[in-house]
């Protein structure tokens, strides 16, 4: 798939309905700095979006059918100081990805923001199964076939269910356009859990 085609699919599938405000967040943070950990917040969202952004780019810049294969592996954590990229990632590509990621992200690609992989989408999911699940068993006889039919049910409705869920929960709440962050820094390093990785450190900015 070339980056045009791949754009054009992503949009159609991820399409922002509204125009993010640049100064949002800045504001947000001036007017309630008071509240506690709101800036780690509004950070962490930022640099999930920058993530999802980076890995998006990184998939275009492969150039071959084994490095869009090994690209699909790619898998990322954020924080609030940076983002932790895991799998096979050529630190050269990675330092131009991000960069092409950070910017057009803020120029109007929105939709990069949201990635089918991410693990907020498993989170809606499994959150989404569970309540359904003890929602129908909680009005069905306590019988096992009855019981068992239920969380049939409800395994089903959740799958129909979740990808939207997932892809709105990304768009409004755990991601937001990276309008306030800035790259310093692109190192390998190992994560918390003493796992390879590369580090992509960002600070925030007004």
């Amino acid at each position: 798939m070339t980056a045009t085609n791949a754009t054009a699919s992503r949009q159609y599938y991820f399409p922002f309905e509204f125009s993010p405000d640049s100064k949002q967040d800045r504001d947000f943070l001036n007017q309630l700095e008071f509240i506690p950990a709101l800036k780690e917040i509004l950070t962490i969202r930022q640099v999930h979006a920058l993530e999802h952004a980076t890995v998006w780019v990184l998939g275009e810049l492969a150039d071959s059918a084994t490095a869009k294969a090994s690209n699909e592996s790619i898998g990322g954590m954020s924080t609030p100081q940076g983002f932790y990229l895991y799998g096979a990632v050529d630190p050269s590509q990675l330092d131009r990805a991000v960069e092409i990621a950070l910017r057009r992200i803020t120029s109007g690609e929105w939709d990069l923001a949201v990635h089918p992989r991410c693990g907020t989408n498993l989170s809606v999911a499994m959150t989404l199964t569970a309540g359904l699940a003890f929602g129908i068993n909680m009005f069905l006889p306590p019988r096992p076939i009855e019981q068992l039919l239920g969380f049939g049910i409800a395994v089903t409705a959740a799958r129909q269910l979740a990808p939207g869920l997932g892809i709105f929960t990304q768009k409004y709440l755990t991601t937001a356009i990276p309008f306030n962050l800035r790259v310093i820094n692109i190192s390998p390093t190992k994560d918390l859990w003493g796992h390879n990785a590369h580090f992509v450190q960002v600070s925030w900015i007004n």
